[in-house]
């Protein structure tokens, strides 16, 4: 090494001349301390000064599509902004519901689940998705089911309902969620979505993991993006996706996202 280098880079184990066996080998396991050490300077000293990589440009264009945003909400349509007091009743209710859940959980989990029920494997997505929307919803198939052979699950999908939600751990909730979410990116909102929503929001625990906040955070802007482009405004469609951004909001703690009081 060169003095200038040396002064920023002392040697911390500084070795001097020591005897080695004429046989010494570098490029074989060191069998002393010595030759160990004689053996580091050896490789350091054949180090380049300077190493360059060798980059493919083409494999960077190739990965740069990760987008991230961390904008926050559109504004409601006018007319349809939630008063604060709305806001805060919705919020109490919400609170309500998930000290409910807490308290009953034991007993829903050891109730029997209906013959027809069998709740899809947590790495699932399509069984999940048809679970919850309905294989109607899901595939896009406009058919009327007959009222008079009772309700065909298989088709509308199943409720949100406790004995189900119940046995769902922390992992499968935000699973569920961020399939759901994932749907709910490309397609219109349902009922059926905004029950299971809203149930597993009241199942997701507090603190949130980054993951869960994550996806909190996506739904209500996307639920922003909907109510704005909802052609007909369905105020109860709107009422809906109000209490979803109302619950990330101010129950979550991403006051940011919050729905400016009219």
């Amino acid at each position: 090494m060169e003095s200038g280098v040396e002064e920023l880079m002392p040697r911390l184990l500084p070795v001097d001349d020591c005897d080695l066996a004429e046989d010494f080998d570098p490029t074989v396991p060191p069998r002393t301390p010595q030759e160990y050490l004689k053996r580091v300077q050896i490789e350091a000293a054949r180090c380049p000064d300077v190493v360059v990589a060798q980059i493919d440009p083409r494999k960077l264009r190739k990965k740069q599509t990760v987008n991230i945003s961390i904008s926050g909400c559109q504004p409601a349509p006018e007319g349809y902004s939630p008063t604060l007091k709305w806001q805060q009743q919705q919020v109490a209710n919400f609170s309500a519901v998930r000290q409910s859940l807490n308290k009953h959980r034991n007993h829903w989990q050891s109730q029997h689940l209906d013959s027809n029920v069998t709740m899809p494997k947590p790495e699932d997505e399509e069984g999940w998705k048809k679970f919850c929307l309905g294989e109607r919803i899901y595939s896009e198939i406009d058919t009327q089911s007959d009222e008079s052979l009772g309700i065909d699950y298989i088709k509308v999908g199943f409720p949100p309902l406790l004995s189900i939600v119940s046995r769902m751990n922390q992992t499968t909730v935000t699973t569920v969620l961020e399939y759901l979410i994932s749907w709910f990116g490309e397609k219109k909102f349902t009922p059926e979505l905004g029950r299971w929503l809203y149930a597993l929001l009241a199942c997701l625990e507090k603190p949130l993991l980054p993951e869960a906040h994550s996806l909190i955070r996506q739904l209500a802007r996307r639920c922003s993006e909907v109510r704005v482009l909802e052609e007909n405004k369905n105020e109860e469609q709107i009422s809906a996706l109000n209490l979803i951004i109302c619950l990330v909001s101010r129950y979550f703690d991403q006051r940011d996202l919050a729905d400016e009081p009219s």
